[in-house]
């Protein structure tokens, strides 16, 4: 391989020159460039939400597939970039465990015509889950993931060479400090009546001392030097021992002085090279953590499909579960014989020859008493309730509800109805009544308003 040198150490030392200025902002031994307020908040929004975004996925993976080994599998296959194969749902499982009891206990036996019953629903509740799985990853989960491997990665890779510019800017205003201190030191003329040390000797000629490198300038460099006429020459301040530490000419002379001018000249260029790409930097970074707002726009937006991905699977779960249910309640009589009713009359209708505790203490769950019941009796009882003795309540409708039969009433959200309660009726629900209309709705769609 080809390796340009001169790179790889122009590369090493700025490397070099940004650990000491990090190292010295540490200590607290330099100074450093903040940045201000507003930048500040978009960095802690933009941390929080990379925070938030990886737990909120963690969590949701977890509901989806609670199998620490399937997730591990799928992660692998992703990054394989292969396709994960597919997988038995529990409930699919479980319908197939309890078809293959049915087979083999007896398809014909009441038992074995309930879990066939049973493995279908369960079936059913399989294939629900799989299509939520399915919409929900790819709704929400695969925007999650995208966020944190695409613009996260983005937004971290700008922040850390906006950190390298900001090390770059505070070394170039250090550097142009110390050339400006070291300037001014070079300026200022020496006081050669001051006391001096005892291992210095001032000498008006140098050049028996000094090598001949540092030698007093000859009269023609003086006049080259001085073009304006004598100036009295400069006393060199020579040390005992010239091996130790030479002197290197005058202090004054206007050689120096223009090493110095150089020296200040190249770090101000340097600092406003340094200033003008850490304010690039900057604003490049800034448009990147403003996008976090888009970013939870879109959040917000994959949120509400996974809601209503959500909502769809458990009101799937909800009608196959409630079909079963209607499938056993018609099928528990004739296979159970006066087991689950106080009669021996097992085809007489429960709402109908029982008392209202007895009904409730037999029939089967679900959301309506009127479900087991004749519609027409139903609507028949409904017209001849009256409200009760202690009074009525006024309720406001949380949610729209639509009534699954006539003994319902379908709500509306907000508005005002009348409900009461009677006698051995569900908890449940509640007799709600608006205008000349009538019927049982859910306590837990209701707000009831003292």
């Amino acid at each position: 391989m080809d390796f340009n040198m001169k790179k790889l150490a122009s590369d090493a030392g700025i490397f070099f020159t940004r650990a000491v200025q990090f190292t010295e902002e540490k200590f607290g031994q330099a100074e450093k460039t903040e940045l201000d307020a507003h930048f500040e908040s978009l960095l802690a929004r933009a941390d929080s939400t990379k925070n938030w975004t990886e737990k909120i996925l963690r969590q949701t993976e977890v509901l989806l597939q609670p199998n620490p080994s399937a997730r591990v599998e799928e992660f692998l296959y992703e990054k394989l970039d292969r396709k994960v194969p597919s997988r038995v749902t529990n409930g699919e499982l479980l319908a197939q465990y309890m078809a293959e009891a049915a087979s083999e206990l007896g398809p014909t036996t009441p038992y074995g015509k309930t879990l066939i019953k049973v493995a279908e629903a369960e079936k059913h509740l399989g294939a629900a889950e799989r299509d939520f799985i399915h919409t929900a990853s790819i709704n929400f989960l695969t925007p999650l993931r995208n966020f944190l491997e695409g613009d996260w990665k983005t937004i971290s890779k700008e922040r850390r060479l906006l950190q390298n510019r900001r090390l770059d800017l505070d070394a170039s205003k250090a550097r142009l400090k110390k050339a400006k201190a070291a300037e001014a030191k070079a300026t200022t003329v020496p006081d050669f009546q001051e006391t001096r040390p005892r291992n210095y000797i001032l000498s008006a000629s140098a050049s028996a001392t000094l090598e001949d490198t540092c030698r007093p300038p000859s009269w023609a460099e003086w006049k080259e030097d001085y073009p304006g006429g004598w100036r009295r020459p400069c006393f060199f301040l020579v040390p005992l021992n010239p091996s130790l530490t030479l002197a290197r000419g005058c202090l004054s002379l206007p050689k120096d002085r223009k090493l110095w001018n150089d020296e200040v000249d190249k770090a101000e260029q340097e600092l406003r090279v340094a200033q003008t790409e850490f304010d690039r930097q900057a604003e490049v970074t800034r448009l990147l953590l403003e996008g976090i707002s888009s970013t939870h726009v879109n959040h917000l937006r994959c949120l509400h499909e996974f809601i209503e991905s959500q909502t769809t699977y458990y009101a799937q779960c909800y009608r196959h579960m409630l079909d079963l249910q209607k499938q056993l309640g018609s099928s528990q009589g004739a296979m159970f014989p006066g087991t689950f009713v106080g009669t021996a009359e097992p085809a007489s209708p429960p709402l109908s020859s029982t008392s209202p505790t007895t009904t409730a203490a037999t029939m089967p769950m679900g959301p309506s008493v009127a479900d087991l019941a004749p519609p027409g009796e139903a609507a028949l009882r409904l017209e001849e309730v009256a409200p009760p003795a202690s009074g009525t309540r006024k309720a406001r409708v949380l949610y729209d509800y639509e009534a699954s039969d006539s003994s319902e009433l379908a709500l509306l959200a907000d508005e005002l109805i009348t409900v009461y309660s009677l006698p051995g009726m569900d908890p449940d629900w509640l007799i709600g009544e608006r205008g000349n209309k009538k019927g049982k709705v859910p306590v837990t769609y209701l707000e009831l308003l003292s």
